[in-house]
């Protein structure tokens, strides 16, 4: 029996999926794409899936890259970046607790997305587009084979078979192919989350009306933020989505607050009317609005292998995760699909991709697993404000810096150039592990008092500038040069985070960042 044969298929019509067959129809234009996706479209808006809130990365992917610029501003929302509030007292007043997050919109945008609207979005754009979409079907075998793969589709009770070139698994952290070929590996980071959405705003703006808390931020905003009410091995997220809807998240290290304390409804009302009061009392008035409730236990896992010569490939959670915190999720799609976007044009060209396939598989497993270094044994920290403060202030800088600098420039799919990078990008991992270690020994070491109420780290400016220069339009002579430069700042800036360590405090007039001019804060906000 003839088959249909398709140049992809992709298994798992998520967003790393969708996204990767709008991008490769973009690419090559005569390029053959299946996606077969588990869901039956349209889904749910606001009651689908968790990572919503997207980083410049991510923000970048979808705007430029594919180039749905237009839908993210008139059917999504405009993020207000992150914003933190550390534990105070009983957390019964959110004025008090020390608050680091931004004025105004920065320079480079991020958006908070509407899984569900989304989803549906680039799922009939890649139907318009004339990409094969299948929805509400399941995908019951793959067999390798040379020069095409079998994949069998279950649709509508009947199993169907289809034919491709390449393979490109989608189907989140089910990992139909990290299974089928053993590839799946434990994390060693060790977190819990559940999450809920509530049919409503929930503005944190609202929560209070003192005097103070609307002078530093006159514009009354904050919750078009990722808020982020933070303390001792948690955080929890208020994420707003443009159908109206509030999602609310808890993420937990499980040493210290174990999975079974809040694993249902219930038990998380109790656990946030223990640990973050002032919520609950919020949500407590909307019960009546809750739109669903879901948990994932050891949500971190890792892989051995991304991409083979054989053609196939990961992408998205299918491969790894890390954690939600920074919103890393979108940020690894981007990077995944275009590596992957990658080696099938070089295929197409008739290349041999032995050696791409496996360079590439090995930088974004050691990406991730500097990544994972943000999260593993860090959790305790969250509950410090003085060093939590300095880790997200340097956890950015690494990001803007180095990682995201790459991918503005589109340099993940560039063996070449990253080749030539591989002394530097060694350097870069080994001080960012050494940092992450030295974060939590002083946390250990200190619970200090904290001299700042509130603070934005854009209004550092170093920060400010590097976060800015990720549009510039340079070429890779002066990337390279750019590089170098902002790994000499960093270890500048490695040398000033310890000797604030060796204080162990930040005062708000005497040390702290004022110790080095190229980092230096302006006057803080401070309580009266």
């Amino acid at each position: 029996m003839s088959l249909t044969t398709y140049d992809v298929i992709i298994t798992g019509g998520g967003l790393a999926g969708l996204c990767l067959a709008r991008q490769l129809r973009q690419e090559h234009p005569d390029l053959t794409v299946l996606v077969a996706e588990k869901k039956k479209h349209p889904v749910p808006e606001a009651a689908h899936k968790v990572g919503e809130s997207s980083v410049e990365i991510g923000a970048h992917y979808f705007s430029k890259i594919l180039g749905i610029e237009e839908h993210l501003v008139e059917k999504q929302l405009y993020k207000l970046g992150l914003r933190y509030f550390f534990t105070d007292g009983d957390n019964r007043d959110v004025t008090t607790r020390v608050e680091l997050g931004p004025k105004s919109f920065p320079k480079v945008p991020s958006f908070q997305l509407d899984r569900g609207r989304l989803e549906n979005f680039l799922l009939e754009e890649n139907r318009k587009a004339g990409i094969d979409v299948l929805d509400g079907v399941k995908v019951t075998a793959v067999e390798f084979g040379d020069p095409h793969h079998r994949v069998d589709i279950d649709i509508a009770g009947t199993v169907h078979s289809f034919k491709g070139r390449w393979v490109v698994d989608g189907t989140g952290r089910s990992g139909l192919l990290r299974r089928k070929l053993g590839l799946s590996r434990p994390a060693s980071h060790n977190a819990n989350a559940v999450w809920f959405r509530m049919g409503r705003r929930l503005k944190i703006d609202d929560w209070s009306p003192k005097g103070s808390w609307q002078d530093w931020m006159p514009m009354q905003e904050r919750w078009m933020s990722t808020v982020h009410l933070m303390g001792k091995g948690y955080w929890t997220w208020l994420i707003p989505l443009a159908s109206d809807s509030h999602s609310i998240g808890i993420v937990v290290d499980d040493a210290i607050h174990p999975y079974q304390t809040l694993n249902r409804f219930d038990r998380a009302m109790s656990w946030l009317h223990r640990f973050e009061p002032q919520c609950a009392e919020v949500l407590e008035a909307h019960r009546d609005d809750l739109d669903d409730f879901l948990g994932l236990q050891h949500f971190s896992h890792s892989c051995a292998q991304m991409y083979s010569a054989d053609r196939w490939a990961l992408i998205g959670e299918a491969g790894v995760f890390t954690d939600p915190f920074y919103s890393p999720g979108s940020d690894f799609i981007s990077i995944g699909n275009d590596i992957v976007a990658e080696l099938i044009t070089r295929d197409r060209r008739g290349e041999d991709i032995t050696a791409h396939a496996a360079f590439f598989s090995r930088m974004y497993l050691l990406l991730f697993n500097a990544f994972l270094k943000l999260y593993d044994g860090q959790y305790p920290i969250m509950g410090n404000a003085q060093v939590m403060t300095v880790k997200v202030a340097w956890d950015n800088a690494c990001y803007w810096a180095i990682s995201a600098l790459l991918y503005f420039r589109r340099k993940y799919r560039d063996m070449a150039y990253m080749q030539q990078l591989e002394g530097l990008l060694t350097r870069f991992f080994f001080l960012h592990a050494r940092m992450q270690h030295k974060l939590k020994l002083w946390n250990d070491a200190d619970q200090a008092s904290y001299g700042y109420q509130q603070m934005s780290l854009l209004d550092m400016p170093y920060l400010h500038r590097i976060q800015g220069q990720l549009w510039d339009d340079i070429d890779d002579a002066t990337l390279t040069a750019r590089l170098h430069e902002n790994f000499a700042e960093l270890e500048r800036y490695a040398d000033v985070i310890l000797q604030m360590a060796g204080g162990r405090t930040i005062d708000r007039h005497h040390g702290g960042f004022e110790n080095a001019a190229v980092f230096q804060l302006p006057k803080a906000t401070v309580a009266a």
